[in-house]
């Protein structure tokens, strides 16, 4: 018997031993969800979009930006009227079936366990550039020992780590924006203002045409990655529905804020081909600008907090998507063992899949690293698109069966919900044209069908088996 509408996806069960904690209080949600969009990949991955796209980097993270506030906004609207610690993975198993949960939930997990390890890597590489002779491979080994051991303990751990974490990348950026803003109006002492100078003085705001401006869209939408892990989180605070509707309500801002206003804030600042963008990074490059001491070593102490910030995440969101996987049947039933409230063999999977990639970095940094590198590649827009469809079928089945869940309405539905689809067929497009992307589109792909292929195979055998 084939299922046309799946089984509302359950993530806890009563027994006592499968239950998570709801050790998150409001204040860690909220400041997971105003320091979780603060990343390495801001601080520094911007640099090679500034580079390409010159001024206009400003509109691509824009226009990426608008994608991604469409994006939370189906997602809010969701894990509001379905907590889960499965977050999209379990709305695209409610809305389609077992194998769009298994898709998207272990492409995720995939996904935020090689990140665990590279950020674990560049977080090393930070602190042997201030001791010198140091292993790189002991600190990678110590920063997962230390943020295993917080995750394995309590969520609460978990929750004060990031709330930490964020309060200084929010306090170090907001004092950036400040004084930059400052500058830029000529009231910051010791400096003149630029004016317009940078933005139209070295061939315009687009430099080097629509094509620059493309691959700053690109960089500007990868950038973005990690803003989900509030609604997983929220799954253990002490108020879900509450804790995601203020969250996402606040992403508009936020985007807006640390996004796009840093980028506009370090373009008018400086030069956007001066070679300190991309050689020491836009932020220090703006800082240096502004005369400000230290400043490379001011931003590569922040650089390191989002590393380990984001090291902690990921290894949380990863054990916690592994658990919800398990607990639906989607994945070995040994994960879904809690111990204190903790997926502690799930927090466990996810550490070591992450030294296991540090592993191939060391081994094989030409070949199979690389190669892993590409296939998580386009994983966030796989994870989108899974978000907009599953959104798209839930509305009308929460509008005809529960409307009082509806706490967080999605805008305008469905219109922007198709053109949040459209969007990301677009950057899919994109990213087909370009050379640097497209490999990592193919190998992304590939993983998909391959994980929709078992997640198939596995609904029609439960299938069976329920006829049985």
């Amino acid at each position: 018997m084939s299922r046309t509408t799946a089984p509302a996806p359950v993530d806890r069960k009563d027994d006592g031993t499968t239950v998570l904690s709801h050790g998150l209080k409001q204040r860690h949600l909220s400041m997971i969800a105003l320091g979780g969009v603060i990343g390495a990949g801001l601080f520094v991955g911007s640099g090679a979009g500034i580079a390409a796209a010159g001024p206009s980097i400003v509109l691509a993270y824009t226009l990426s930006g608008l994608l991604v506030m469409l994006v939370m906004r189906m997602l809010g609207e969701m894990s509001a009227a379905y907590p889960s610690s499965g977050s999209f993975s379990s709305h695209a198993e409610r809305a389609f079936g077992s194998w769009a949960g298994f898709t998207a939930g272990w492409s995720f997990w995939v996904l935020l366990s090689v990140a665990v390890g590279l950020e674990g890597i560049g977080a090393a590489k930070i602190v042997t550039g201030w001791l010198p002779g140091t292993p790189e491979w002991a600190w990678v080994a110590l920063f997962m020992l230390i943020f295993c051991g917080a995750n394995l303990a309590a969520v609460k751990n978990f929750g004060e780590f990031e709330f930490w974490f964020a309060a200084l990348k929010v306090g170090a950026i907001t004092l950036f924006l400040g004084l930059g803003v400052l500058a830029v109006l000529g009231l910051l002492p010791g400096t003149d203002s630029p004016g317009t100078s940078n933005l139209f003085g070295a061939g315009g705001l687009l430099p080097n045409g629509s094509e620059g401006l493309v691959i700053g869209l690109l960089a500007s939408v990868f950038s973005y990655g990690g803003m989900e892990t509030v609604t997983i989180a929220a799954a253990e605070s002490e108020n879900p529905v509450k804790g995601v509707a203020k969250a996402v309500r606040t992403a508009m801002w936020r985007i807006a804020l640390f996004y796009i206003g840093s980028m506009a804030v370090i373009v008018t600042l400086v030069p956007w081909n001066d070679k300190a963008v991309t050689e020491k990074g836009p932020y220090v490059a703006a800082l240096d600008q502004l005369g400000i001491p230290a400043a490379g070593q001011i931003m590569n102490v922040v650089v390191l907090i989002a590393l380990l910030s984001a090291m902690n995440a990921n290894i949380y969101g990863s054990s916690r998507i592994a658990f919800s996987l398990v607990q639906r049947n989607l994945g070995p039933k040994v994960l879904g063992k809690v111990s204190g409230g903790v997926p502690r063999l799930a927090v466990l999977a996810s550490c070591f899949f992450g030294f296991v990639c540090v592993g191939l970095n060391y081994l094989s940094p030409d070949t199979i690293f690389p190669w892993l590198l590409n296939m998580i590649g386009g994983v966030i827009l796989v994870v989108w698109i899974f978000i907009a469809a599953s959104q798209l079928k839930l509305r009308r089945r929460l509008e005809r069966e529960t409307p009082e869940k509806l706490v967080v309405k999605m805008w305008a539905f469905p219109f922007l919900t198709w053109v949040a689809l459209a969007g990301m067929a677009v950057i899919f497009f994109l990213m087909a044209r370009e050379e640097g992307t497209r490999i990592q589109l193919y190998a992304t792909g590939a993983m998909t069908l391959v994980l929709a292929a078992i997640g198939i195979v596995r609904q029609k055998r439960g299938a069976v088996r329920q006829d049985a």
